[in-house]
């Protein structure tokens, strides 16, 4: 589930947060990043539950109009197909997930003044309404329709952010990824017709349709341990570096994102520098400042290159 990008985004956090806090312990640490990329699993399993609780409001507000002392024609003899969709049924019905929801004691029921809008909102869509006047269902067509609901309408939406920001507070950047994860399961049930709960680490789940790939969790905690131990020698290596006038200018991003950089390019021997540049660079995008992108491209290309040479930093030969 969880890739190599956002598991070096988790130990970015990790990392700086030691920055920030030197008595943080390396036991501390490998906790905090457990915690966190399982937290983001937790996060996929909330939002698969929202499918059978929006399917839930819509029931409940089909069979209250039903009610009415003098209901129209259309509430008499609704449609049904949403109310119906076999992508709510199945999660409904599935044990693993059922007992899973549980364990983690997640439920929407009291977030019912988000339903009632997140419903109005998708009754409005154009997709939506083509939806409902398909001529036959189908649960290829039900995932598509979720689909939808995941991709257009939960990302930005502020009130989904201040409910997930009450839940757990590893939640408010992993939002967008977890959502890509749903998008994903809805793929795999409209073709397998069930629900699987996916593995922590995209490895695993590479390792599964039989490649030969190494393990991501091996990969992070090695990445964590190693510049955890010579973050100092790291600090230092980057101050030394720069001018009096840029060393007091220097960010604490910056400053974690070339350590885990040249931690990362001394470890492991098969992950070209380039790679390696590129993913520190664009973490920095979302996680510093606006000229940092330079800085940390620029310099730690340049440290790379003297470690290189220094006989510090090897690559395999069939790494480029």
């Amino acid at each position: 589930m969880l890739n190599r990008r956002i598991l070096r985004i988790k130990a970015f956090k990790v990392l700086y947060s030691y920055a920030e806090n030197p008595d943080l312990t390396l036991k501390e640490a490998i906790a905090s990043l457990d915690t966190s990329s399982e937290a983001t699993r937790d996060l996929y399993l909330y939002m698969l539950a929202l499918i059978p609780a929006l399917t839930a409001e819509a029931a409940r507000r089909t069979e209250a109009a039903r009610a009415k002392f003098n209901p129209s024609e259309e509430e008499l003899h609704p449609n049904l197909r949403f109310v119906e969709n076999k992508v709510s049924a199945l999660l409904s019905q599935d044990p693993d997930f059922q007992k899973l929801l549980e364990k983690k004691k997640f439920s929407w029921e009291q977030n019912d003044a988000f339903l009632y809008s997140l419903y109005e909102s998708v009754k409005s869509r154009p997709w939506f309404a083509a939806y409902m006047d398909a001529p036959a269902s189908s649960l290829s067509k039900d995932a598509a329709l979720w689909k939808h609901i995941f991709e257009e309408e939960l990302e930005d939406n502020e009130s989904l952010s201040a409910i997930l920001e009450d839940q757990s507070i590893y939640w408010s950047d992993d939002l967008p990824y977890a959502l890509i994860c749903c998008v994903r399961s809805l793929d795999d049930m409209a073709v397998r017709g069930r629900w699987s709960y996916p593995p922590l680490y995209q490895s695993e789940v590479l390792a599964a349709q039989g490649q030969k790939v190494e393990s991501d969790s091996v990969f992070v905690h090695s990445l964590l341990t190693v510049c955890y131990g010579h973050f100092r020698e790291y600090f230092n290596l980057v101050a030394e570096s720069v001018s009096k006038w840029d060393r007091d200018r220097l960010y604490t991003s910056d400053m974690v994102l070339i350590a885990m950089g040249l931690s990362e390019a001394e470890t492991f021997p098969d992950i070209p520098v380039k790679v390696t540049i590129n993913e520190y660079v664009e973490i920095s995008k979302y996680y510093s400042t606006p000229k940092s992108r330079g800085f940390v491209n620029g310099l730690l290309d340049r440290l790379i290159k003297e470690r290189e040479a220094q006989g510090k930093i090897v690559k395999n030969a069939n790494v480029k």
